[in-house]
């Protein structure tokens, strides 16, 4: 990312060159300006793709990230995430990280085939800037709310710049991230690789504090679900269990001093393993049968792996997920020992009943049964379509679980151990697995390379699903897309 000026009371005046816009199709490379707010995080990208040859000979990336910044909503005084407490910092913060973006935006080449605007300062300087080919934002699935800021927001930029509108599915830019990075790293001296990677069809893990889902990712719009959580997400189970668990006067000193005091599962994360890799000590499960066994500890407790122990047997088999049943086993332990812990609210229990030691092996053992729960779909998948269809060489895992370290070590050494060791594991890097706008500044791009973009009377969606079989029908089943040889 390139450093960023900061801009004081920029206004922008747009100024086409000639009397008509410039066709993005006639043009060397691809802008897209990008908003994300379905959550509380307000996020805000400039994504440039360069002409193929171009970069080429230039010797750089195909894509260039010009401008990339997130500023999440203090949600701190809340056990979770408060829609209008979310919703008034995007309000809030939206138009100010829009109005910083714009210095971002590259300068129009000498060649006349770039549209362009007139970015005009306070202190009376002016500077020609590229116009975007098209705002990307997302759509849903999401807050409606929080959703509308950004979906608002875009639509005027599009109005106002004449340019189209993508209104894309935030599930589907989580999918497609590592193929975002792929075109981010990829070096033109490297002729092997010039396809985007991964490359379709590949398996979806999509792991966040709002969902989990696996999926079968055969095409850009086609994400089959294979299983998803039958009542809470990974993520919102990781953050129930951290606020337990972590000592209170540990949540107490991070809610007041740091400025990452809304990542409780990055809080778990380190306080469970506070030396890192060499903390681990993990041995994977090596059949079916040692994956569902109650492993014994030290303290007396022990965390039953979801679905395990129903009462036909069939739930262990089934192809979804649960994480409500770890959440309150996790709690009952830390309450057996200090029933106090039961009414106190995050940060104020004494902490007394169970020690640090024990509250660090607890952290370990939770995120080891929900991140095996994960894997053992995965296998059972993988089992599946190697029988069926063609075999998967690739597991894309996303979203802001994604980031966690343990994870990618514990998948890795599941697979491996359980007869997958071929399978490719892509994960973002930590910055690019929560929500942010490169990712949707990307689906943007794929869509639009696709033919597609969006009516000016699109509106937030709550839910949307991936999979085009379901009742929406998928990422194109929703009303609002348009050919765009349809639109000219």
């Amino acid at each position: 990312m390139l450093g960023l000026r900061r801009c004081k009371n920029c206004v922008a005046s747009s100024h086409a060159l000639g009397s008509a816009a410039i066709s993005p199709s006639s043009r060397r490379s691809l802008l897209t300006l990008a908003i994300e707010t379905s959550c509380d995080d307000t996020s805000v990208a400039i994504l440039e793709r360069h002409d193929g040859q171009a970069y080429i000979h230039e010797s750089r990336p195909p894509c260039t990230l010009h401008f990339h910044e997130k500023i999440t909503a203090d949600n701190s005084k809340y056990r979770g995430i408060h829609p209008l407490t979310s919703l008034a910092s995007h309000q809030s913060i939206l138009a100010t990280l829009i109005r910083k973006s714009l210095l971002s935006l590259p300068v129009p080449p000498a060649d006349g085939l770039s549209s362009s605007f007139i970015l005009r300062s306070i202190n009376g300087s002016n500077t020609q800037k590229m116009r975007p080919d098209f705002i990307s934002v997302t759509r849903g699935p999401g807050m409606r709310s929080s959703l509308s800021t950004g979906i608002d927001t875009a639509k005027g930029l599009a109005t106002a710049w004449q340019i189209p509108l993508l209104a894309v599915n935030h599930m589907q830019a989580h999918a497609l991230t590592p193929r975002l990075v792929h075109a981010l790293s990829l070096l033109s001296a490297d002729q092997t690789q010039r396809h985007t990677q991964p490359s379709f069809p590949f398996l979806s893990l999509l792991v966040s504090g709002g969902h989990t889902l696996l999926l079968h990712s055969r095409s850009l719009c086609s994400h089959p679900i294979l299983a998803a959580t039958s009542d809470i997400a990974i993520g919102d189970c990781i953050d129930k269990i951290a606020r337990c668990v972590l000592p209170p006067d540990l949540l107490r000193h991070t809610l007041d001093t740091s400025q990452n005091r809304f990542a409780y599962g990055r809080l778990l994360e380190d306080f469970a393993f506070p030396t890192g890799t060499t903390d681990y000590n993990y041995t994977p499960p090596i059949n079916r049968a040692k994956e569902l066994e109650r492993k014994s500890t030290p303290y007396g407790w022990s965390l039953c792996p979801p679905l395990a122990e129903t009462r036909s047997g069939e739930k262990s088999r089934s192809m979804e997920f649960s994480f409500s049943g770890l959440d309150s086993a996790v709690r009952r332990a830390v309450e057996a020992k200090d029933p106090s812990e039961r009414e106190a609210n995050e940060g104020e229990g004494s902490g007394s009943g169970m020690g640090v030691a024990e509250r660090q092996y607890l952290a370990r053992e939770a995120m080891r049964v929900a991140f095996e729960h994960l894997a053992s779909r995965v296998v059972m998948a993988l089992q599946t379509l190697q029988i069926s269809e063609s075999p998967i060489s690739t597991l894309v895992v996303s979203g802001g679980v994604a980031s966690n370290g343990f994870l990618r070590h514990l998948l890795r050494a599941f697979l491996a151990v359980r007869g997958f060791p071929h399978i490719k594991l892509c994960f973002p890097p930590p910055a690019l697995c929560t929500d942010n706008a490169a990712m949707i500044a990307w689906c943007g791009l794929e869509m639009w390379d696709a033919g597609w973009e969006s009516n000016l009377d699109v509106r937030a969606l709550k839910k949307w699903t991936l999979d085009d079989s379901g009742e929406d029908g998928g990422v194109l089943g929703v009303g609002g897309w348009v050919r765009r040889n349809e639109t000219m």
